[in-house]
């Protein structure tokens, strides 16, 4: 049977210059909220200057899922969706370590009853969600008007894994790590919430290749099959920062309905659609910098962020 990796060592010397940049930010929590916003944004707009892979691949994401728009659009476009990764980086410590009496205001929540209904049938509720700039912050407004269970992918540096995993396991009801589904099925039997955000790429051997935005894309099925074994609701929740830096909108959508029909391909289809409604709401705030459409090499679909693929790094 094999053993568990070994706890890493936290307090070793190549984790000091992280725990420094974790101290730095706890500090700036205590900055006035727009203020931490405008930071984040100037610290966005350096990082499209130097960051010129993450560009790429922004560029390439957005590129495909917007065609039609002009590349001068499109080209604005990645620029300001490093600003809201800047103004994340800013928010999502700022989300683990402030007072409840500074962040509700910040909350504008629609739909919570929808939430609340689904979750008097006594299934529990799978709150299906999307990786959103914004997505660390929103989960800690949700949690004061209905506390949640919140899956999560770990994190390869053992820092951020720890300070995620432990403000999560802070103020939601339980952590579960998206791999343990027994776990994820156990909560749903006790009636709990769940968190969910299964709209990353998944190479696994549940994953189903579907159109995002008209572009085939690896995809986790899991969806449809927990809903189907726990009989759970599924429910969408999504949020994005105001224009106007007055907070966050928060919209819980009423359950979907005929979900699921017991094919995994139309299944899947159907949460793409409704994550790409989502991000049409605002569409810089999603997480462009992550490589949505890489692949295995069973599939014979050609990787299009590699060199030579067409989609080279626009300045």
């Amino acid at each position: 049977m094999a053993k568990d990796k070994p706890a890493p060592n936290l307090g070793h010397p190549r984790h000091w210059p992280m725990w420094l940049g974790v101290g730095m930010l706890w500090m700036a929590t205590r900055l006035p909220w727009r203020l931490q916003i405008r930071m984040g944004e100037l610290f966005g707009d350096v990082a499209w200057l130097l960051a010129r892979h993450r560009r790429h691949v922004a560029q390439v994401n957005i590129d495909l899922c917007f065609p039609d728009r002009d590349p001068a659009e499109r080209r604005r476009l990645v620029r300001e969706h490093f600003r809201a990764m800047g103004a994340a980086l800013f928010e999502t410590p700022f989300g683990w370590w402030a007072d409840d009496s500074r962040l509700q205001p910040l909350a504008h929540i629609e739909g919570l009853e929808h939430l609340k209904a689904a979750l008097a049938r006594g299934k529990g509720v799978l709150l299906l969600s999307a990786h959103f700039t914004t997505l660390e912050i929103t989960g800690r407004l949700l949690v004061p008007h209905q506390p949640f269970a919140a899956m999560y992918r770990p994190h390869e540096n053992p820092v951020l894994e720890y300070c995620f995993r432990r403000n999560r396991e802070r103020h939601c009801l339980r952590a579960v790590r998206r791999d343990k589904v027994k776990d994820v099925i156990r909560a749903l039997r006790d009636n709990l919430v769940v968190w969910y955000a299964p709209d990353q790429a998944y190479k696994a051997r549940n994953s189903t290749i579907v159109p995002f935005f008209g572009v085939p894309a690896a995809t986790n099925n899991a969806t449809a099959r927990l809903a189907k074994v726990s009989g759970a609701p599924v429910i969408p929740f999504f949020s994005h920062r105001l224009p106007d830096r007055s907070g966050y909108r928060l919209v819980i959508g009423e359950p979907l309905e005929g979900f699921p029909v017991d094919d995994p391909e139309a299944d899947t289809r159907r949460i793409n659609a409704v994550i790409e409604q989502a991000v049409l709401q605002a569409p810089a705030q999603y997480f462009w910098t992550h490589r949505r459409f890489k692949y295995k090499r069973r599939w014979g679909i050609p990787d299009p962020y590699a060199k030579g693929s067409g989609n080279q790094p626009t300045r």
